[in-house]
């Protein structure tokens, strides 16, 4: 009878593959051979990743926490403020591009730290001959579990994986269809230093320490690009253990790893912690006892059989993940639905129709941020929670001239505001080391920060004294950027206590920008040296040069933060004397222009792109993720904003092609936004830029997160907009979405939205008002609000509704 149990569950599973009824599931019929083959588990604080080799199993294990490196040490480039002062005589006086382009690097401080592997897991499993059939492996996104199932010598194996947030644990249930056949050696390995010992008590434990220095993977001039120094605050400690129980047979550890031989089913729980106590304390002296807290949390989360673990995670998991529900109804091909993911992305790369494969990218978009990013813990890294390698791409690091914000646009539209919270923190601590590079860097009041930082805080220009080029290292626009998060968060969720606690970040940000607002030769406020980040220009003798003045990003982003500070203050009644100053600077801000070509300019003048195709289009900040330029606003820069879009091209790299996306449905063209989802989602076998690893990882290339989750949030502004404070309901519809329905979308004034529409016009909705006020809906067709009074206006090509709303209550409304 158990037998016939375990066999129905597993023919279930392959049921619901082969017939496609359920969506919310990656599945392939082999085992990973590649790390972006693999498939990821994570809670926030543990990340894994899952290769399912049925006889040698691979874990690779992320603790949140872990990088090299230690707190910021402060002033490292004391003479900093007066190359700036020498870099704006150059452009302002003498419009010597070049020349400032060399004196700007002068201003450089040191490169951030990189986000570390922790260990690597290996099951040595037994299954006789080493020959398996009926291989499954998955990754079910709605309940947050990864499992393996294949056959061997008559036997069913199945292997679980969950990394449970309220056991702070990663656990793997190994079973099987007939008693006695578990029997594997576990082992732990790392890249770092460090040894696994026996803990006592059926199980391993791995202490190690961190690098005190690890190079960017660009950087290749340092005869030890990872380096360990016990001298100073650098180098945390980490401590992870294993331990197994089992259902019958015997385990044995020693300091090679856990022997299980002939167990019915075994339990391994990973618990693991980092000695990192703070950006600004020292991870040596000051740090939290690692080996303490991994060993309470595996104490805690032993004494839970499977069922009670596995019953709290869902509970855990499903209440974020189950907030959004998401069909697309559209002629789709049943086949390629069928098919294993990797194969079904072939098939839809080259052209296959596959709705669901579409909000299955979506939702795991979703999936990803709740499991690398959770309260209490850090923000997502460029790799989420995820690396293998011990100089990652980029450092996997905070790159926060986009990719650090792309990485929570889907957070508060998608229903995921919790998921915010770490990047909250991370901003505070920020500020804080950002405090001191604008005193020490500028001689400025306020907070500053640049292209990168970490777990630390980094805010300095990067670049290593001069090694970098100003065009990446030098920016510093990062902190009104991140600032805007803050202040979104209020206008989604109207919360006053959160806006107060916020002010003064937003506040200190821009101080700092009323510091460095200089006057040009017309009486403009500009901002100089100003860079577009990454991007270079022709300047008017034909040399490339990228620094400049008065970016068109630079003066966007000023706007933006100087508008969402004088709201805020408004909002709160508060600082009305630093009001007046902000809105008289506003009005003398260096404006956008249009450029001969029909174009937003991007440069200070109307100068030509050194890369006419370049992956930033970093001057569009105001249509997205600013709210200054709109169609419905000003329809003559939204003109030029898309001229430039199409003279910049459709190509890109992964997270370039997801920021396209969220710019034409900001621009509200649904079709060529959704030309965009296509081309993203393609595996690299077919794309000429980014596209998706078989995992469904965002592919810059190489993996870089951010692309999934701006993909998120770009479906979701086609869908829903808000930033114009009215509730525009399908403002980018595709034509190949003409039928569908989603719920629990988020809109700015505290508004839940749930809708379904047919042919392509609203046929149905609800609104929840979360905190009373008026309500403005726009949509392409009349719609009728039951049971309130309403003003139904045209405008434009559509209608806009408008009622007011209670607290707390539902609107239902009929298209």
């Amino acid at each position: 009878m158990i037998r016939f149990l375990f066999c129905l569950f597993i023919c279930s599973g392959l049921f619901f593959r082969c017939f496609g009824q359920k969506n919310d599931l990656l599945w392939y019929n082999t085992p990973a051979k590649k790390w972006t083959e693999a498939l990821p588990v994570g809670n926030g604080l543990l990340g894994a990743m899952i290769f399912g080799d049925p006889s040698n199993e691979l874990f690779q294990l992320n603790e949140a926490t872990l990088w090299s490196g230690g707190p910021v040490k402060p002033n490292v480039n004391p003479k900093a403020p007066e190359y700036l002062m020498r870099t704006r005589e150059l452009l302002l006086k003498n419009e010597n591009y070049q020349e400032a382009n060399t004196e700007a690097s002068k201003m450089q401080g040191v490169y951030s730290q990189s986000f570390l592997p922790m260990a690597d897991l290996k099951l040595k499993q037994d299954i006789g001959s080493g020959k398996f059939e009926e291989y499954v492996r998955d990754l079910s996104i709605d309940e947050s579990i990864a499992t393996v199932r294949f056959k061997a010598n008559g036997v069913a194996y199945k292997r679980e994986i969950i990394a449970t947030a309220p056991g702070k644990a990663i656990v793997i249930r190994l079973s099987a269809d007939k008693p006695g056949m578990i029997s594997f050696f576990a082992s732990v390995s790392s890249q770092l230093r460090g040894a696994v010992t026996a803990d006592g008590n059926n199980g391993i434990i791995f202490k190690g320490k961190a690098p005190s220095q690890v190079d960017p993977n660009y950087i290749d001039y340092n005869s030890k690009p990872v380096s360990y120094d016990d001298g100073d605050c650098r180098g945390m400690r980490v401590a992870m253990q294993v331990r197994a129980v089992s259902k019958g047979g015997s385990i044995r550890s020693d300091t090679s790893g856990v022997n299980v031989t002939n167990a019915d089913e075994v339990l391994l729980f990973i618990c693991a912690a980092t000695s990192f106590n703070g950006f600004d304390k020292c991870p040596v002296s000051e740090g939290k006892d690692e080996v303490k807290i991994s060993n309470d949390n595996l104490l805690a989360v032993t004494k839970r059989p499977w069922k009670v673990l596995f019953t709290e995670h869902v509970a855990d998991y499903s209440r974020y993940f189950n907030r959004v529900k998401f069909t697309l109804d559209s002629t789709s091909n049943v086949a390629n639905a069928k098919l294993p993911t990797n194969e079904r992305l072939i098939g839809f790369s080259k052209g296959v129709k596959d709705p669901a494969f579409e909000t299955l990218l979506y939702q795991y978009g979703r999936y990803l941020l709740i499991s690398s990013s959770r309260p209490g813990g850090p923000p997502a890294n460029l790799q989420g929670i995820w690396n293998a390698s011990m100089r990652p791409p980029w450092s996997s690091n905070y790159t926060i001239n986009i990719n650090t914000q792309m990485n929570y646009w889907p957070a508060a539209i998608s229903n995921l505001e919790e998921m915010e919270y770490p990047l909250f923190k991370f901003i505070n601590d920020l500020a804080i080391t950002g405090k001191e590079t604008a005193r020490d860097f500028y001689h400025m009041k306020g907070w500053v920060a640049h292209h990168n930082s970490d777990i630390w805080a980094l805010s300095n220009p990067v670049g290593d004294l001069g090694k970098g080029d100003p065009k990446w290292a030098n920016w510093y626009m990062a902190g009104p950027w991140l600032s805007r998060h803050l202040y979104e968060h209020y206008r989604f969720t109207q919360d006053k206590d959160f806006l107060k606690k916020a002010y003064p970040v937003m506040k200190g940000a821009a101080e700092f920008l009323v510091d460095y607002l200089v006057e040009d030769k017309n009486g403009y406020l500009v901002t100089a040296p100003s860079f577009s980040p990454e991007n270079e220009y022709y300047d008017d003798k034909g040399k490339p040069a990228n620094t400049s003045i008065a970016t068109t990003m630079d003066m966007s982003i000023v706007r933006d933060h100087f508008r969402n500070c004088i709201e805020a203050s408004e909002a709160l009644k508060i600082d009305a004397e630093f009001r007046k100053l902000l809105q008289a600077k506003l009005a003398k801000l260096y404006p956008l222009h249009i450029g001969k070509a029909g174009n937003l300019q991007e440069w200070y003048k109307d100068w030509k792109d050194v890369e006419p195709h370049h992956r930033h289009v970093s001057h569009l900040f105001g249509l997205h993720p600013g709210r200054e330029i709109s169609p419905l606003i000003n329809p003559n820069i939204a003109a030029a904003s898309k001229k430039t879009l199409e003279l910049r091209g459709d190509e890109g790299t992964g997270w370039s092609l997801a920021w396209k996306i969220n710019f034409w449905a900001r621009l509200l063209d649904g079709d060529h936004a959704y030309k965009l989802v296509r081309d993203l989602m393609r595996d690299l076998s077919v794309s000429k830029g980014g596209g998706l690893y078989p995992n469904l990882f965002d592919a810059h290339p190489p993996f870089q997160i951010d692309g999934n989750f701006g993909a998120t949030s770009g479906i979701t502004e086609m869908l829903l907009q808000s930033q114009l404070n009215e509730l525009h309901l399908l403002p980018a519809l595709p034509t190949a979405w003409a039928n569908g329905k989603i719920s629990g979308l988020k809109a700015r004034g505290a508004f839940t939205v749930d809708m379904e529409w047919d042919a392509g016009k609203v046929k149905s909705a609800s609104i929840r008002s979360g905190n009373g006020g008026n309500c403005v809906i726009r949509t392409s067709n009349k719609i009728h609000v039951d049971g309130v009074k309403q003003k139904v206006t045209k405008s434009g090509n559509g209608y806009l509704t408008t009622f007011s709303t209670s607290k707390g209550k539902i609107y239902k409304i009929k298209g």
